[in-house]
């Protein structure tokens, strides 16, 4: 079935790049002419950008625009699905691989396999819905789609030939995992993991080059005509930050998935090593998870930093303008992710013993968050009446109004990664006792680390209002810096700090309160509908216009949606996914209790893990 869908996906996308170019297959001899971009001479060798002559073809009651959503949306959840998976088996795998314990080694390997198996079905339904979703374009918007085919026509083999190659790369890793288990097949077999990974990495830039290059077009004249250099029409001025934002979102989405899945299965089984061992897969992902979160604040920086640079309009009308009060959206809810994975760590002190002698702690690191919280979220300007607005004397409030700017924001978030920070190494430490002879040192090191490197970021957030906006925007580099700074310190002082401590007591795996499993369903939850809500962001940028500045969307539908509108799509959108996601892990684990019984342990899995064999 996958070879197939593969198959057809290549014919559509062949037929698509050999269609004719109407509109420049006759003119001779073309002079040269400039880059819109990189101000660079070139021959035109692709259509213009032209409207003439367009069509949207409408099948009442279809909205075209709706339909195009919903399937491009889906398969860009499951795009990133399919992208995290493997890399997540192969880690994890390599985990196995690498470690001492060989009942700890079997159940990191066994995961791998499992999550590798629901990246395999994924695949199927991923290209079905990549079919779907070049179907709708070439039947809703087949103007636009001729353009963008003739264009982009030299990356379509190397595109197709890339999916097939990890299609094909993807079922030989699973396939080969029993059969290469052993001495140096194991290392032949992560070498086809490194290979497979890649060629989703590949796939990725290819993909984010069309939707980089529809909002910051380049390789192309003034009438969108390509001009001949592929590296100019793919290195597009917002493709890096794209490609890193996208990447960052894909990790965070499949790690998400994986973690509602493990709480939903914790919930849902009543024996206790089984417990465990959901408990244990559902802490593995959420550290994932938030690896790949700490850093999105600053890859969401360089994308906006790029967007300004490139139109200011454009960044005006995403964050100043039309689309700005969507931002305060996805302000409220990276908040409330930060506030959810806090709250899960907190539970979590319920698996290690005396773990609730740091529970006061979390008391001030929450008051702490719930201040960066409410800053960070902070409107510049506030909806309101005219006669309120004339009381206030401005649509911007005096005092919180101060709080809407960048440079406040810049500093909030970064204090709440710093306290997330904090809070991983209490429950790291929690049931363990220092032993080393510098514990004092170490702990004061720690803990001026921390004060001062808020303090830091504090002051040039303050900073930051007595000085100009374009040298106020360079000061999150150093924030960033600062907050790094806190962060790997502080691991890496806690880490040798832990050095031959005395445990109390062995992870007790599965005995995490209830509440704290259901936290991770709302943290998985929220992180589907702020990809959604930041992919649409993002599209809508580009306002009435298929390709920026060079193709209009004269189609009935090229108003840009209202927030409540757009609020109730990316809900839709999360919900289709989850029910299609919970449906393939069922497909995926229908002969689970056979492969449970297979690779069954001799020790428990509460033993195998009592001597802290944890991420």
């Amino acid at each position: 079935m996958k070879l197939g869908l593969s198959i057809f996906l290549l014919c559509v996308l062949g037929c698509v790049w050999a269609a004719p170019m109407t509109g420049w297959a006759g003119q001779e001899s073309p002079a040269p002419t400039r880059d819109v971009y990189y101000q660079t001479n070139g021959i035109p060798q692709g259509p213009p950008a032209t409207e003439t002559g367009s069509t949207y073809p409408q099948w009442q009651p279809l909205n075209n625009r709706i339909i195009i959503w919903l399937v491009t949306q889906q398969h860009t959840y499951f795009g990133g699905f399919v992208l995290a998976l493997p890399l997540f088996a192969f880690l994890l795998e390599f985990f196995g691989l690498t470690r001492r314990d060989p009942q700890a080694a079997q159940r990191y390997d066994g995961l791998g396999r499992d999550i590798l198996r629901v990246g395999v079905v994924s695949l199927s339904v991923t290209a079905l819905l990549g079919s779907v979703m070049l179907g709708a374009f070439v039947t809703f918007y087949p103007v636009f789609m001729t353009y963008m085919g003739s264009t982009f026509k030299q990356m379509m083999p190397l595109y197709a030939a890339v999916f097939l190659g990890e299609s094909f790369l993807l079922v030989l890793y699973y396939y080969s995992w029993d059969r290469l288990a052993r001495g140096a097949g194991k290392w032949v077999h992560l070498s086809i993991g490194v290979v497979a990974n890649a060629m989703g990495v590949m796939l990725l830039l290819l993909a984010n080059a069309w939707a980089s290059f529809m909002m910051a077009p380049a390789g192309v004249n003034a009438e969108g005509q390509f001009l001949g250099n592929i590296w100019h029409l793919l290195h597009s001025p917002l493709w890096n930050p794209l490609n890193a934002h996208r990447f960052l979102a894909d990790i965070m989405s499949g790690g998400a998935v994986v973690v509602a899945y493990a709480a939903y299965r914790f919930l849902k089984t009543r024996g206790q090593e089984e417990r465990a061992y959901y408990d244990w897969v559902g802490y593995v992902f959420i550290v994932v998870v938030v690896c790949a979160l700490l850093p999105m604040p600053f890859a969401g920086y360089w994308l906006m930093r790029s967007v300004f640079e490139f139109r200011q309009e454009m960044g005006m009308t995403m964050m100043g303008g039309l689309l700005s009060w969507l931002f305060v959206v996805q302000a409220t809810t990276i908040g409330a992710l930060f506030l959810g994975i806090n709250y899960y760590i907190w539970q979590s002190l319920g698996r290690l013993r005396d773990g609730e002698r740091y529970h006061p702690y979390f008391k001030f690191i929450l008051g702490g968050l719930m201040v960066s919280f409410l800053v960070w979220f902070t409107p510049h300007t506030i909806a309101m009446t005219p006669s309120e607005m004339k009381a206030m004397g401005a649509a911007q409030h005096p005092v919180i109004g101060q709080f809407g700017v960048m440079s406040a924001k810049n500093g909030a978030v970064n204090v709440m990664i710093c306290l997330t920070t904090l809070s991983y190494l209490l429950y790291r430490r929690a049931n363990r006792v220092i032993a080393v002879p510098w514990a004092a040192a170490g702990n004061v090191a720690i803990g001026a680390l921390f004060v001062t490197g808020v303090a830091n970021i504090v002051w040039v957030s303050v900073y930051g209002f007595f000085i100009p906006a374009h040298v106020r925007v360079g000061l999150s580099i150093p924030q960033g810096a600062t907050t790094a700074t806190v962060l790997l310190g502080g691991l890496l002082i806690n880490h040798f700090l832990l050095k031959g401590s005395e445990v109390r007591g062995p992870i007790q795996w599965g005995r995490i309160s209830v509440r704290g499993m259901v936290a991770l369903f709302g943290v998985a939850a929220t992180f589907s509908w702020v990809m959604g809500l930041m992919g649409y962001i993002r599209s809508a940028g580009r306002l009435g216009w298929h390709v920026n500045e060079l193709m209009a969307d004269v189609s009935p539908w090229a108003f840009t949606p209202a927030i409540t509108f757009a609020a109730k799509m990316v809900t839709i959108n999360m919900v289709l996914f989850w029910a299609s996601v919970f449906f393939m892990f069922w497909l995926a684990t229908r002969d689970r209790s056979a492969v449970v019984e297979k690779d069954a342990p001799s020790m428990s899995f509460v033993q195998a893990f009592s001597r802290e064999e944890s991420v």
